[in-house]
């Protein structure tokens, strides 16, 4: 990988697309709005929770000054319960590469990341049925079914992953890594984009962490929570966003607010810790950044 160090917007090339990955709370949103307003640009979704028209405080998307100062674009226009994966975004952000407004493409969800620049499998979609089916499986049992070539290589302590390589497997009768073995060329290598890796020490990133959660708690995410009370189903992906478990439990009375504070704050960590993870493993090869020096 590149040398850590602060990122010299000069250095950005103002005629290439953008790609800016990192962790949770790194400042990958105040990062796009530089280069936005530096040099010019549409600021484009990456991050798979802040889809959702549920959840703007909770999941740190940018608010109304943020908005003002720059065009955004795959933010919060996606209903609650409505099915979306990798592949409904790429055919989203496809258009967008070509429309002559330069794209800086910002996030947090690798697989997203991948998707762009090496390509994703054209799967089948799973019938409602099969995943309502495999919801009720044990992680053990998903992934006792599985192809030893797909267990190779997914994060087998993810869920969300095995049991979507089960789903794949069973709708299909083809393990999920015999259909990324076909995988069709990249919207976007990643050789004719600026790409981006933020990544600083985690003392850094765990503090700022829980200041974010402590600001969400102030800017109204137990109002975004009482919204969503009657809707809220644990086994739709809007609702496993962090934070959103934890507070929806203290908002049924079961854990205070403090516990809730404080395993929000745990599991955002967890994450980032995953995240940083995904970056080691297919983004070695970006320029990688530390915000922390900035």
């Amino acid at each position: 990988m590149d040398a850590f160090g602060p990122l010299e917007l000069s250095a950005v090339n103002p005629h290439r697309p953008v790609l800016i990955a990192g962790p949770t709370a790194s400042g990958k949103s105040g990062l796009a709005l530089a280069i936005a307003e530096a040099q010019g640009g549409v600021i484009v979704n990456a991050d798979a929770s802040q889809i959702y028209d549920c959840w703007q405080v909770v999941t740190a998307r940018p608010g109304d000054a943020d908005l003002a100062r720059a065009q955004h674009l795959l933010y919060g226009h996606v209903a609650y319960d409505a099915p979306y994966s990798a592949g409904h975004w790429l055919r989203e952000v496809a258009p967008l590469l070509s429309n002559g407004k330069r794209p800086i493409i910002v996030g947090g969800t690798g697989l997203y990341f991948t998707a762009l620049t090496n390509g994703l499998a054209e799967i089948p979609a799973t019938p409602d049925e099969l995943r309502k089916s495999a919801d009720s499986i044990p992680l053990e049992k998903l992934l006792a079914a599985l192809d030893p070539e797909t267990t190779a290589r997914i994060d087998v302590n993810n869920r969300a992953r095995v049991q979507r390589a089960w789903e794949v497997l069973h709708a299909t009768g083809r393990g999920l890594a015999a259909w990324h073995n076909d995988t069709p060329p990249p919207l976007l290598p990643d050789g004719s984009a600026t790409c981006i890796a933020l990544a600083s020490p985690p003392d850094w990133l765990n503090a700022r962490i829980a200041q974010r959660f402590d600001m969400m708690l102030k800017g109204g995410a137990l109002d975004e929570i009482a919204a969503m009370r009657d809707r809220y189903d644990p086994v739709l992906p809007s609702c496993r966003a962090i934070g959103v478990p934890e507070l929806m439990a203290h908002a049924c009375g079961k854990i205070t607010l403090e516990a809730a504070r404080d395993a929000a704050v745990i599991a955002t960590r967890q994450y980032a810790k995953r995240q940083r993870t995904w970056q080691r493993s297919k983004m070695a090869h970006w320029q990688w950044v530390d915000p922390s020096t900035g």
